[in-house]
């Protein structure tokens, strides 16, 4: 029996290490030799691998006497996800430091994580930080990954349009008032007031966490179709009937259909999370200085305006030789004042470290703040304590999936009656 496990050790080690020589020309690494001790990362997102180098400069400027030396690579995100995947249930070849993406934690909670909680580290800081963006990354009160931003859901509102409509924005409280709103704007400007996504979540997802609503329960217990599900896909197919909303041209709002419907004034508004920010910068130019940021509707007066979406945990993998060094070089880069503002500096994402939102850095002139203003973090200010954590767990990844290719299209494209396609995703999914 003992023989047979080494075997089957040394086969699944086998393909790791030939899955790393296949993939030479689809991932990117940094192999930078140096003094002190090597620490291998790996990612799917270059920014992240560009970010963790710097920050890997400065602890090296910080600690001379405990110098690291950090090997980056680059995969693309399905390749990542697996393959470290099969790394850690193999029980050899996985790097000391990683990231999993939000939706694919829960591949990796099942039975024993294969990883290092992070409360040494995570602790002593929870009262500084949204303590939903390492929540989110935990099980049976233990924290095994750290978030880069909050990704608070706002609304992004074409300031242009709405003049035309004659809508303030900041007269739009509830729900209740955006349909209204967008009733006006259509009337006024012929162009709809909002883009829904029917191949990704994150149109409906923060709709039902504003409700203390969400696809599993704290328990992992599925509550994918329930009333407030449910209700929530009527209210956004009758936008649709409407013609207050309209599906988002390519499906999404990372496409670059959309990015070109958009740049050119397409619709009036957009909620979406602060890390979208980049998106606009990047991607829809023209934009720039015509869009502002507020909280989304509420869906009652004193209800909650925003809602923790996407992430990225970063992790220590118990095959590290070194876990406490990586646990604190990875709390000085996330979870540090100095290692939230480059956050910030760098990514432009909203990070979770709140004193940072304050400090003059968050006003300082760059390409954000000369899109959006100076006042970006305002609007987190005013949201941060109507944040729900979103409740992950084994059975999100297929939950996300079946909500991004079948429940969306279904219910937003053509128009299935929601409780209907709820009820019978539900049933395949428990």
């Amino acid at each position: 029996m003992l023989l047979r496990r080494k075997r089957m050790a040394l086969m699944l080690m086998a393909v790791v290490l030939m899955a790393g020589l296949l993939q030479g020309c689809s991932f990117k690494t940094d192999e930078k030799d140096g003094p002190g001790t090597e620490l291998v990362l790996w990612t799917f997102n270059e920014l992240h691998e560009k970010f963790f180098l710097q920050m890997a400069d400065q602890w090296n400027q910080q600690h001379p006497d405990e110098l690291i030396n950090l090997k980056a690579n680059t995969f693309p995100y399905d390749n990542h996800h697996s393959k470290l995947s099969i790394a850690l249930q193999s029980g050899v070849g996985a790097p000391d430091i990683a990231d999993i993406e939000v939706n694919k934690i829960g591949n990796f909670l099942k039975g024993i994580p294969q990883l290092v909680p992070l409360n040494p580290v995570i602790d002593p800081e929870i009262n500084n930080i949204v303590p939903s963006r390492v929540q989110i990354y935990g099980k049976d009160g233990k924290y095994y990954g750290i978030d880069f931003h909050v990704g608070a859901e706002v609304m992004y509102y074409n300031k242009e349009i709405m003049d035309q409509a004659g809508v303030n924005p900041d007269s739009i409280v509830t729900w209740a008032d955006y349909a209204a709103a967008g009733k006006q704007v259509l009337a006024k400007t012929g162009k709809p007031m909002a883009t829904l996504e029917t191949n990704d979540l994150w149109s409906y997802w923060p709709m039902i966490s504003q409700q203390n609503s969400d696809f599993l329960d704290d328990k992992g217990e599925l509550t994918l179709d329930n009333e407030t599900n449910i209700k929530t896909l009527e209210f956004l197919q009758q936008m649709i009937k409407d013609k207050i909303a309209i599906p988002a041209p390519g499906g999404g709002h990372h496409m670059e259909e959309y990015y070109g419907f958009m740049n050119k004034g397409g619709a009036a508004s957009v909620w979406m999370p602060m890390w979208y920010m980049g998106r606009f910068t990047d991607y829809m130019p023209d934009l720039k200085g015509k869009i502002i940021i507020r909280p989304m509707p509420a869906w009652e007066k004193g209800g909650f305006r925003s809602a923790g979406m996407g992430g990225t945990g970063t992790v220590v993998t118990n095959q590290s030789q070194h876990q406490d060094l990586a646990m604190r070089f990875l709390a000085f880069a996330k979870l540090s004042k100095q290692g939230n503002v480059e956050i910030w500096k760098q990514l432009g994402f909203d990070p979770i470290r709140s004193e940072v939102w304050t400090l003059p850095e968050a006003k300082a002139k760059n390409k954000f703040t000369e899109y959006f203003g100076t006042n970006i973090f305002d609007t987190l200010i005013e949201v941060k304590d109507e944040i729900n954590a979103v409740h992950i767990g084994p059975k999100t990844p297929d939950i996300a999936s079946a909500v991004r290719n079948k429940i969306l299209y279904r219910t937003l494209q053509n128009g299935e009656d929601p409780a209907t396609v709820l009820h019978e995703l539900a049933d395949e999914l428990r």
